[in-house]
């Protein structure tokens, strides 16, 4: 089972990239992990409604074309459903005996996800009702991935 991740936007702090390249490198016992990352659109703090759906549309056409037939598809949204690990470790093993052979996660950029990409979702997760900045919602979600595939081998992890 792979793990993809599509993300909007670059990391450009280092200690995010080495966290996200740590838990990468973790995560290599158990599946390939590919991080693609889709231009984000500038966007004026004064744009209107309609300019916002169209940077909306067209990073969600970016992440789209990522995105492959047999993927199952968490789409992260703050109004998602919010799982306990074990939950999460859970889900992950049904996704993974269900017949797809991709599991791709996407993370929005500082306006969220079109309506496009989260229709296209096969689930909606929220890791909390606060709002984290892209970069360290990567870190976070390698973390938990890293956690539950840790739950699901039976292996100690902290907690």
């Amino acid at each position: 089972m792979k793990i993809k991740i599509l993300c909007v936007g670059k990391i450009k702090e280092r200690f995010f990239t080495d966290a996200v390249s740590e838990y990468c490198k973790r995560m290599s016992k158990f599946s390939e992990v590919e991080i693609l990352e889709a231009a984000d659109e500038k966007t004026d703090e004064k744009a209107s409604d309609a300019e916002r759906e169209i940077v909306l549309s067209k990073e969600g056409e970016r992440l789209l074309k990522n995105i492959g037939d047999r993927d199952f598809v968490f789409i992260l949204d703050i109004k998602g459903k919010k799982l306990c690990s074990e939950e999460f470790a859970s889900k992950i093993k049904e996704t993974m005996v269900s017949g797809f052979n991709t599991l791709t996660f996407v993370i929005g950029g500082s306006l969220g996800l079109s309506d496009k990409v989260k229709a296209r979702g096969n689930y909606s997760l929220s890791f909390s009702d606060m709002t984290f900045p892209h970069q360290l919602m990567r870190v976070i979600l390698l973390e938990q991935i890293y956690r539950a595939f840790k739950i699901n081998a039976g292996e100690p992890y902290h907690k």
